[in-house]
């Protein structure tokens, strides 16, 4: 047994070898503990405080110290063998990004939870829609960034020439441009929409032959839910280009109806028709005041009534006509007044 532990297996002994495994093997059971300690025993002590910064604290950053347990017991373990130089360069440009790498998750992970924290419940506690709807986008933006940053740094801590990368992906930078005109014209049209607030979450709109119900909107692309209940994404460069109605901001929804009565009506009668309509809109209160009835038309086959009235905003639409057009049926039955349909008469004079 011991002759096999002496035996050497890329420049370096079996129990060598196995050492640095069981070294790899300890760092990652020490992190789990460590996890388990973090989520049962110091969680449950920081709730008993009055602050959240330490409960958010202690949340970020177990996760990363378990990575960085890891990267301990793989620096320790596989430091004790022995390697090539070229082998030892290259694991330590690894461990320097791992590093970097780690550092950063810690960072995204502590100001992302800040933000929701602290920054979304003010946010959520203003009247203006418009933090509601910026706060994501500049959440994802600020993690964006300190990835960005993140890498930049590894790369420098290894040794790499960032100002050379960077240089080299400009050489490309005009191809890429051209390849992203419409993500670049997209995240313009987003820009555009939490300024200019043509509509905002929430908001019933229509364009380009859809019709529904706007439920995010993001910095390229925005999401409507149709009246048919689908989900369209719809990019936000359409909303530069393209007419967009917003029904949800009309004041109020315009109801034309026009009603017909039989020939065989008289003047009062007419009058009376035109009291009663006045009347449900008088007494019906998702009705502004701003209706307005005419004696307007004498018809191929009727007398012409129109009534105009506006259904306030807030009010339900379908339900609002239901009800005035249930209640016109309704009067005009109890005192008569007849509605005219299509009809014919047809004279037989006879032969001569």
């Amino acid at each position: 047994m011991n002759n096999f532990l002496t035996i050497e297996f890329y420049h370096n002994s079996i129990s060598d070898w196995g050492i640095t495994l069981l070294i790899i093997l300890g760092s990652i059971v020490a992190g789990k503990v460590i996890y388990w300690f973090f989520g049962n025993v110091v969680k449950k002590l920081t709730e008993k405080t009055k602050t959240k910064v330490d409960d958010i604290i202690v949340d970020m950053i177990e996760e990363p110290i378990v990575l960085a347990l890891a990267i301990i017991g793989m620096w320790y373990g596989l430091n004790r063998l022995y390697f090539p130089q070229e082998w030892v360069d290259f694991m330590i440009k690894v461990y320097l990004i791992l590093i970097a790498v780690n550092i950063t998750w810690l960072v995204a992970r502590l100001v992302d939870a800040v933000i929701q924290e602290y920054i979304v419940p003010l946010a959520e506690k203003t009247e203006s829609s418009l933090d509601n709807q910026i706060i994501p986008v500049l959440r994802k933006g600020l993690r964006s960034v300190i990835w960005v940053l993140g890498t930049i740094v590894a790369l420098n801590n290894a040794g790499y020439d960032v100002g050379a990368i960077i240089a080299g992906l400009g050489i490309g930078g005009l191809a890429f441009a051209l390849a992203a005109k419409d993500s670049v014209a997209n995240i313009f049209g987003g820009i555009m929409i939490f300024t200019d607030k043509p509509f905002k979450a929430g908001d019933r709109i229509k364009i380009n032959g859809f019709d529904g119900t706007i439920t995010e909107v993001g910095i390229r692309t925005s999401r409507m839910r149709t009246l048919e209940g689908r989900l369209v994404t719809i990019p936000n460069a359409l909303f530069t280009g393209d007419m967009v109605e917003n029904v949800t901001a009309e004041p109020s929804r315009k109801v034309i109806l026009n009603l017909g009565l039989t020939y065989n009506m008289n003047a009062a009668q007419m009058e009376k028709g035109i009291e009663l309509l006045k009347e449900i809109a008088k007494s019906n209160n998702d009705i502004n005041d701003d209706y307005m009835v005419s004696f307007n038309a004498f018809g191929d086959f009727s007398l012409g009534i129109i009534f105009i009235y506006y259904i306030k905003a807030g009010s339900d639409n379908l339900d609002t006509q239901t009800a005035v057009n249930l209640e016109i049926l309704k009067q005009f039955g109890t005192n008569s007044l007849e509605m005219a349909f299509p009809t014919q008469t047809i004279y037989n004079i006879g032969e001569k």
